[in-house]
């Protein structure tokens, strides 16, 4: 390879602030991109895990729930995951109407909206449901992140799974939670709860995957050192645009575990996809979930 010669990758991550933070410095070049040309794009998560089932991109973020499909396709990258504990999604609701009374959820046919069905989000609501209501069968109303909230005001659904900011600010709005299914799973196994990862194909050279690893670890340290540098960038693609939501939103879901995924965290994957699997959500695979 000449010296100029350039490996060109796709790279697709969210727009939400916690990605926007981790790849500012990588998307502007404000840190020695050696020899990779990254072609970025920007997608809601849940348009990411679609375009994952068709290999669009080389490297992208991925929900752990649609992970769990694309074992086969897709292998984690150990940085800039969204691991961590007290950011797990929350299960709303508006009326305080005898149906959905917090001591007793349970109504004939629930209609819950979702932030879309790979998400790691609509797992952990399937894992709490079989757990705790086996006899409950929901009708569940895919939609983005965005919408659930409104949804809910609405009264277009009895619940709401939200996730991303929209913890910050749904109690403002005359919404209340029923459960913390962050702090359920925590409750459970004492381990972090794995939302998001970084993926990237299986035919991608291991030895690249650790440069591309190295990088991401590199930009995350450019954020943390310049944590005003990306501001305009982050608020360009933010759906909410509060400055104090913003900066909530990253402290609470980057963090050490989006530097190292540790052995820690990868205990809490293996158990994420073993009870996934077992609760039929998705099919049993005997492949390494990490590249190298």
């Amino acid at each position: 390879m000449s010296a100029n010669k350039k490996i060109s990758l796709s790279l697709a991550y969210s727009p939400c602030p916690n990605d926007t933070y981790i790849f500012h410095a990588i998307a502007h070049k404000l840190i020695d991109t050696k020899e990779f040309d990254f072609k970025i794009t920007l997608a809601d998560v849940e348009t990411l895990n679609k375009n994952a089932e068709k290999k669009c991109f080389d490297i992208t973020k991925l929900s752990f729930g649609a992970l769990g499909h694309l074992r086969q396709k897709y292998a984690i990258l150990k940085t800039g995951a969204a691991l961590g504990r007290g950011c797990g999604p929350l299960i709303i609701f508006k009326s305080l109407k005898e149906k959905i009374k917090k001591t007793n959820p349970r109504i004939a046919v629930p209609k819950i909206a979702v932030p879309g069905l790979g998400t790691t989000a609509y797992f952990l609501l399937r894992l709490y449901l079989k757990n705790l209501y086996p006899d409950v069968n929901p009708e569940f109303i895919p939609m983005p992140f965005e919408n659930v909230m409104p949804c809910v005001i609405k009264e277009d659904a009895d619940f709401g799974v939200i996730i991303h900011e929209a913890r910050f600010v749904f109690d403002k709005i005359g919404l209340k939670c029923l459960v913390d299914l962050g702090k359920w799973w925590e409750d459970k196994t004492t381990l972090p709860i794995p939302l998001g990862c970084i993926a990237v194909k299986r035919e991608i050279d291991p030895l690249i995957a650790l440069k591309i690893e190295s990088l991401i670890s590199q930009s995350i340290d450019y954020a943390f050192k310049n944590p005003d540098a990306g501001v305009d960038y982050i608020k360009k693609h933010a759906k909410e645009l509060n400055n104090d939501v913003i900066k909530q939103h990253i402290n609470l879901y980057v963090n050490d575990f989006s530097k190292n995924i540790g052995n820690q965290g990868k205990k809490a994957i293996k158990l994420f996809f073993e009870k996934a699997e077992n609760a039929g959500l998705i099919p049993k695979i005997n492949k390494s979930l990490f590249i190298h």
